[in-house]
């Protein structure tokens, strides 16, 4: 190894940066997983609510506190979200909800 030069004294190397980065999701049968390809749609845990990571609902409660933060989950799939037993946003997947409720009157 060289020694290092002047002003190079706090400088560090890292060999291997190219780890891809891993992101937890859940899976359909509810435990946690770790994923390289981030989630297309987040959820909160205690509600078993999934929708659209842009949701405006969820953006919401996210600014009240670390409340909501810390139950929040995030999905592969639509698919997956229904699997674990989460059910549709009714402020901005409007229409799966409907058809959930409907199912659910049932």
């Amino acid at each position: 190894m060289a020694t290092p030069q002047r002003g190079d004294t706090n400088r560090v190397h890292f060999p291997d940066m190219t780890q891809p980065r891993l992101y937890r999701l859940v899976a359909a049968d509810g435990s946690t997983v770790s994923s390289t390809t981030p989630g297309t749609l987040g959820g909160h845990r205690k509600n078993r609510v999934y929708g659209r990571l842009d949701c405006k609902a969820a953006r919401r409660a996210l600014g009240t506190g670390r409340s909501y933060e810390q139950q929040r989950v995030f999905f592969a799939d639509e698919a997956t979200a229904i699997a674990a037993g989460y059910r549709p946003c009714a402020t901005c997947l409007p229409e799966a909800y409907e058809q959930w409720k409907a199912k659910s009157a049932k």
